[in-house]
């Protein structure tokens, strides 16, 4: 019989057969319309969603490590899953900072915690966004797009009285298409809101 743990990030435990509604949606809906939008051959060369990272940082971190350790708790918190500390790859001597200093938590999301990952972000957080009007276009040249979101409050896991630090995140999704046009539509049919062009 396996243990429960306390930790707040493998407190879910994911039922046997269960499968994301996203997961579902790619299968079922979005592989076909793929496949019919760029004439593939094969459904097996449609994209596909690999990985979510998710990254914050702490501006703040040089004068306060414990601001490193919130902001993990706060990372695991949104997720489901224990988010990492990161460190500083070098010295920066114009902020303080040396190699190997916490200055933010990271945490990559695969499979099961992705795609309700993805879902609770389309369909809950953005949503929350003051004056909200879409989300920029820009790939990075390689099938894969950077989301940076301004406050972390968007998503109601965070407890801003419990915290009142306002942090930025930045979300990377990792796809394996050829081409921006190709991750484009992917994240589209997946439901992120991209800016509507004004013709």
């Amino acid at each position: 019989m396996a243990k429960k743990t306390n930790n707040t990030a493998a407190a879910v435990e994911v039922p046997a057969g269960y499968v994301p509604t996203l997961k579902k949606v790619y299968k079922e809906e979005i592989v076909p319309a793929l496949v019919k939008q760029f004439s593939y051959t094969s459904v097996m060369q449609a994209p596909k969603l690999v990985k979510i990272t998710i990254n914050e940082g702490v501006g703040d971190a040089t004068q306060d490590k414990k601001l490193v350790d919130e902001a993990a708790e706060e990372l695991s918190a949104i997720v489901g899953q224990k988010a990492v500390v990161t460190a500083s790859r070098k010295d920066i001597s114009n902020f303080k900072l040396r190699k190997g200093m916490p200055i933010g938590a990271k945490v990559t999301l695969r499979d099961v915690k992705m795609y309700e990952f993805l879902e609770r972000l389309i369909r809950v957080a953005l949503p929350r966004i003051r004056d909200f009007n879409g989300i920029s276009e820009k790939m990075d040249g390689q099938g894969n797009y950077t989301l940076g979101i301004k406050e972390q409050i968007i998503f109601p896991e965070i407890d801003i009285d419990k915290n009142p630090r306002i942090h930025g995140l930045e979300i990377t999704f990792v796809t394996t298409a050829k081409t921006d046009e190709e991750a484009h539509a992917l994240l589209k049919e997946f439901g992120l809101p991209f800016k509507k062009h004004n013709n």
